[in-house]
């Protein structure tokens, strides 16, 4: 189903929160990632913690780019005229689905096959 323009612009208002909010959520996984073990670690208890806080923000900044992504082809897509449609077959994503997730670019049974294995993500694989 097509989108008012009120809707899309609901929509991409969204999107452009979601991406500034990402942006700044990397921006001091980053810093604090900078700023972990400055301090000499004296013992091996402290480089284990040290260690451990480096790789929870590298996760989280892995994870927080991916979603950026997803947000930036969502942004993308809507100035071309495809936002809403299922990347994988064409068909309208479930309106329910896009208002939880409107950076998501499969309807549900693409992704669940996509999650189960059944077929590529197009997306994560280009």
């Amino acid at each position: 189903m097509p989108y008012t323009s009120k809707e899309l612009r609901a929509f991409q208002e969204r999107l452009i929160e979601q991406q500034k909010t990402l942006e700044r959520s990397m921006l001091t996984a980053v810093e604090q990632g900078r700023n972990v073990g400055i301090d000499d670690i004296q013992d091996v208890a402290d480089q284990a913690v040290s260690s451990y806080q480096k790789e929870l923000l590298f996760s989280q900044g892995t994870s927080g780019h991916s979603q950026l992504s997803l947000v930036r082809l969502a942004l993308e897509r809507m100035e071309e005229g495809s936002f809403g449609e299922c990347l994988q077959c064409g068909k309208p994503i479930g309106e329910k689905r896009l208002e939880a997730l409107p950076w998501t670019p499969y309807c549900i049974s693409c992704q669940e096959k996509i999650e189960n294995g059944l077929i590529e993500d197009p997306v994560r694989a280009a």
